[in-house]
């Protein structure tokens, strides 16, 4: 698999403030990449300056083998930066603002006119293209702004608090455009707050506190390191405390946890110990009716691997 992104020691300061620190990672074509970590801890400074935005004090970004410092403009032309805030022109409408930036691009003649209207259609703004971009919806907004990103067709999509503000709907089909571009073969990097969204639809994550990389990988992987054992959810239609009580006894079970009306437990046997375990438990009459593997979500990930400490 190729790497689209690679960041190399990256630094970045602000007087005395130290905003990015020595900072690597890199992003795959065709894969998604989380950028989380708590506020002010460095990541719109980093996303910037592997959009061509910023200039580090030291370090370099290569883009699909192309310096972001020495080549920026050749970078440029496959990097799609999506900021956190979409500006708005009054008196615009949907197809007039992606045409303005399509002309900033390049884009000529029918060239020009073929890709934004298959940049509407991806996006579904083909019904708005004669709106006034200021009457959008925040959803609408978003799309718009992706609309914009990808006029150019990049390789490489940085996007900077994309579903900040969306609505629960907005953000699911925001998300399945997201997951539609990896799929692709386009590598994304993408920062959020929103940690459940991000489960959903990343590949890897990138964990950066004060300005340093707390941990970076592919999400089998951290999760594998939070736990050398099998994650389990369990619910039965007994009362919680019969099931703790059954799951404490099993010599399978080395923790126990509670999680929305079950358990999620630690399970240290093989294939046969847990259907021994679910076995178990309907002969105890427990009656159960959820029992599945459980996925660290990066909500856990991330108060595994960060402090809390804010500059």
């Amino acid at each position: 698999m190729s790497s689209l992104l690679q960041a190399s020691g990256l630094t970045r300061s602000f007087g005395s403030l130290k905003a990015v620190n020595h900072v690597s990672f890199e992003v795959h074509a065709g894969e998604v990449w989380g950028f989380i970590g708590p506020n002010g801890a460095g990541k719109t400074t980093t996303m910037r300056i592997c959009a061509t935005l910023d200039l580090p004090d030291s370090g370099d970004v290569l883009v699909d083998g192309v310096s972001v410092i020495l080549e920026p403009q050749q970078a440029r032309s496959r990097i799609g930066f999506m900021p956190d805030t979409l500006g708005t022109y009054p008196d615009t409408t949907v197809f007039e603002y992606l045409d303005f930036f399509a002309r900033c691009t390049g884009l000529r003649g029918p060239e020009r006119r073929q890709r934004i209207e298959a940049v509407m259609e991806f996006t579904g703004l083909t019904h708005l293209r004669e709106r006034m971009m200021d009457s959008l919806s925040k959803g609408m907004s978003q799309r718009l702004c992706l609309g914009k990103t990808l006029l150019h067709d990049p390789q490489l999509l940085i996007l900077d608090e994309p579903a900040s503000g969306l609505d629960p709907r907005a953000r699911v089909e925001f998300r399945e455009l997201i997951r539609a571009l990896a799929d692709q073969g386009k590598g994304v990097l993408i920062s959020s707050h929103i940690l459940s969204e991000l489960s959903e639809s990343c590949d890897g994550v990138v964990v950066i506190e004060q300005g340093k990389i707390a941990r970076t990988g592919h999400l089998h992987e951290l999760s594998a390191e939070m736990s050398e054992h099998e994650m389990l959810f369990i619910r039965t239609l007994s009362p919680a405390r019969e099931l703790e009580m059954a799951l404490a006894e099993n010599p399978g079970v080395v923790g126990i946890r509670p999680e929305r009306k079950g358990f999620v437990i630690e399970f240290t046997g093989d294939d046969q110990g847990i259907a021994a375990l679910l076995e178990s438990l309907v002969q105890r009459g427990l009656k159960p009716v959820e029992f599945h593997w459980h996925r660290i979500d990066l909500e856990q990930l991330f108060l595994s691997f960060t402090e809390g400490h804010l500059q």
